[in-house]
């Protein structure tokens, strides 16, 4: 199985669209706002996407976040997010990471080689603690974090908190 995790460009073409329209635009908490944009607004969305990566143009309430595609075999099956650092607020909601596997490519373990992939990238930014919060009703999820060496932290009455140490330092 070729595995490959590429990070977002600019010049990303409809493969990566279409798989975008096939996730939800809100599902289990990660947001997909490419989801039922047309593509001349996806091409718009991939740019505004590569800015938040590089700190250009984010909202107070925003941090560094960078994007990535997730390849089986030549073809997109998922997406990941990867936030540079949290707020207190993204402490609470949100986290370091998000990610979706397409609906056609679920249960195959994609999630899993998409997280760990995603763990990867953070340790090469010396990003040492992972923080993931994970919608309590989401299980596959909670299962995919711990799978990649994550302990529950704590739990309320809506999520789940996951760290995940990366040995980056």
């Amino acid at each position: 199985m070729d595995i490959e995790l590429k990070k977002l460009s600019v010049t990303d073409g409809i493969d990566i669209y279409n798989m975008l329209q096939e996730i939800p635009k809100d599902e289990n908490g990660l947001v997909n706002g490419c989801n039922g944009l047309s593509y001349d607004e996806y091409k718009e969305w991939l740019i505004h996407s590569d800015n938040m990566a590089n700190g250009i143009g984010l909202e107070d309430w925003m941090v560094p976040q960078n994007t990535y595609w997730l390849y089986i075999g030549g073809k997109p099956v998922g997406m990941g997010k990867l936030r540079h650092r949290l707020t207190e607020k993204l402490k609470e909601e949100g986290g370091h990471i998000g990610y979706a596997i397409a609906p056609s490519y679920r249960s195959r373990g994609y999630g899993k080689l998409l997280l760990k992939s995603l763990i990867y990238e953070a340790k090469k930014m010396d990003i040492d603690r992972l923080l993931i919060t994970i919608q309590n009703f989401n299980t596959a999820s909670v299962q995919v974090a711990l799978s990649n060496g994550g302990i529950i932290e704590r739990v309320n009455d809506t999520r789940t908190y996951i760290e995940i140490v990366t040995n980056a330092r």
